[in-house]
């Protein structure tokens, strides 16, 4: 049997506990802009801290552009009662031709980080990407150092599964990435 494609149509939001992820758009601009100026939260990411809100209006901008070719999903994470801005996490890439993957990423605003928010999301990213995208492969790529992201993935039941040598170039060097999977049980 032949794999729908994913469908990144519709209704995207997803609520979690406290926590509403909806696809990051035009709106989002200035938080995410606050949030990836700041040189910690960015630390371990493949770009270097914003220092124009423009650059957050483009990465806005893949996003929806990501989503409209059916390739991936980003979603702004919100705090449902206030509306404060937490993070992103989403899919930055899906591969349907040969493969039924997708790699997840996320991020938080420093002021959410070591509080448990991404424990109570990543079960609802993983189940989004086993269930209504119907993917067999979910993959994640770390940046060595990034222990906490390391923990999260193992604790979902990601295995790490290599370190790729070299294989990004940001800020000014080659950076080796370790790759983790997690595969949906047939």
């Amino acid at each position: 049997m032949i794999a729908r494609d994913p469908d990144l149509t519709g209704d995207l939001a997803v609520r979690v506990g406290p926590f509403a992820l909806s696809p990051l758009d035009h709106a989002d601009v200035a938080d995410l802009f606050g949030e990836f100026s700041d040189p910690q939260v960015v630390e371990y990411m493949d770009i270097e801290p914003l220092i124009d809100i423009e650059q957050a209006a483009e990465i806005v901008r893949w996003s929806a552009n990501l989503r409209a070719l059916g390739a991936g999903i980003r979603w702004a994470i919100r705090e449902r009662e206030s509306g404060h801005w937490v993070g992103t996490c989403g899919f930055n890439a899906l591969v349907v031709d040969r493969g039924r993957r997708g790699e997840i990423a996320y991020d938080l605003a420093r002021p959410w980080q070591r509080r448990g928010v991404m424990l109570q999301i990543l079960p609802a990213i993983i189940e989004f990407g086993f269930g209504r995208l119907a993917l067999h492969r979910l993959e994640a790529t770390v940046t060595p150092g990034n222990a906490r992201s390391c923990r999260l993935l193992e604790r979902h039941g990601f295995i790490q599964e290599g370190v790729l040598r070299g294989y990004g170039y940001w800020k000014g060097r080659y950076w080796d990435q370790i790759v983790y999977g997690l595969t949906r049980e047939p």
